[in-house]
């Protein structure tokens, strides 16, 4: 597994003291350590003024591309827009159908409906929370064009029998790795086993910029390059355009302050995997239903570290009311949401997601996290669930 850098995680310095409450995410401590290099990379942008695609974006994409072990990247606005232009790259269009999971963030299944095409929902794997591979083949038509399977939380989603659905009916699969950057299955990484990968640079992400910012990651130069084009209007060359395309660059400024953080990255992610080493501990015999890791799992990045646990609207209530960072990642499937209503779904067909949306929440687990915030996230986890 190729993935570059040997830095060491950040931590802060060991306290006594106990804290008063515990941010789910505090992107301050972060940019703390890295300051002089940030402000730096910044300025540098500032001074040579090359504000849309210029050197920084090369770079990142080069590298990133690298990271991922694929041979080509294309840094874009958002993850949204990588999930959009790529969905677009492979033909994807008005009357398609597109498979995905009924349990993610919103853009995955509203990048499908924004083209035109019928977004196919498939429920999830009860401890993974990633689509299930065995109901997907059942959700196939003959207007079925691409599947979008989701890695979630950090961990890849069970992509040989994905890729072989997909090689049997000669469907696209883009890889949403919004959540998972660096994560591998069975060594193999994130984004570089569909014919198309999709990264986020949210700030909230292992790997975030200082705004939105995504990257689509890929082997094959002539998809490549389409997509491309499409982040530019449409355009090639400049003010001519065989097709209408969109305004979707990654600004340099974005992607020089990801360049200073992408060697770094690793060691985030193992002081990610340490907390959610003490979280599993802490958690083992109660209640609280942890993060389950796949066997074909080689690394999970844990972008977040999401339990099941009962009563879970009390529990976040008074999590919150002491100051204790959480969140539900996500309350509402795709299936349920209002504007998906004409799809057609029933409230029962989706039994596995529906229940993790009734009961999953989310804690903190950044790298910065001290070991008396983690442990009263845990104690206090426990006196009301566990």
């Amino acid at each position: 597994m190729s993935t570059s850098s040997s830095a060491k995680p950040a931590s802060s310095a060991p306290t006594t003291a106990k804290p008063q409450g515990v941010p789910l995410l505090d992107l301050k401590r972060q940019y703390v350590t890295l300051k002089d290099e940030m402000d730096k990379a910044v300025l540098n942008v500032l001074d040579h003024g090359k504000f849309i695609l210029g050197p920084e974006v090369k770079e990142l994409e080069t590298k990133v591309a690298k990271y991922s072990g694929v041979e080509y990247g294309i840094g874009v606005n958002s993850g949204t827009d990588a999930l959009l232009l790529a969905l677009r790259a492979v033909g994807v269009g008005v009357g398609d159908e597109v498979i995905t999971t009924d349990f993610s963030f919103f853009a995955t299944a509203g990048v499908i409906a924004r083209l035109g095409a019928k977004p196919v929902f498939v429920d999830i794997e009860a401890d993974s929370y990633n689509i299930d591979p065995k109901l997907i083949e059942a959700a196939i038509t003959d207007k079925t064009k691409a599947i979008v399977p989701v890695h979630l939380f950090g961990q890849m989603a069970d992509m040989d029998p994905i890729m072989e659905i997909a090689r049997k009916h000669k469907l696209s699969v883009i890889e949403d790795g919004a959540q998972s950057i660096g994560s591998s299955y069975k060594d193999k990484l994130c984004g570089s086993m569909g014919t198309i990968g999709c990264f986020s640079f949210f700030p909230s992400k292992n790997l975030g910029a200082l705004g939105d910012g995504g990257m689509i990651v890929i082997n094959d130069e002539e998809t490549g390059d389409l997509c491309r084009i499409l982040r530019l209007h449409g355009s090639k060359p400049k003010y001519y355009h065989k097709i209408v395309g969109y305004n979707s660059r990654l600004a340099t400024i974005q992607a020089a302050a990801l360049l200073v953080k992408l060697p770094y990255l690793r060691g985030w992610t193992e002081a990610r995997q340490a907390n959610a080493a003490y979280y599993d501990k802490r958690f083992a015999g109660s209640k609280i239903v942890t993060p389950t890791v796949k066997d074909y799992t080689t690394f999970h990045i844990y972008n977040q570290y999401t339990v099941a646990v009962e009563n879970r609207d009390e529990v976040l209530k008074t999590l919150r009311e002491r100051g204790i960072g959480c969140e539900v990642y996500y309350p509402v499937t795709f299936h349920a949401q209002e504007c998906f209503a004409d799809l057609g779904y029933g409230k029962d067909d989706f039994p596995v997601s529906s229940k993790a949306a009734s009961s999953v929440l989310s804690i903190p687990i950044f790298p910065e996290l001290t070991e008396p915030e983690r442990e009263l996230v845990a104690d206090t986890l426990l006196e009301l669930a566990g």
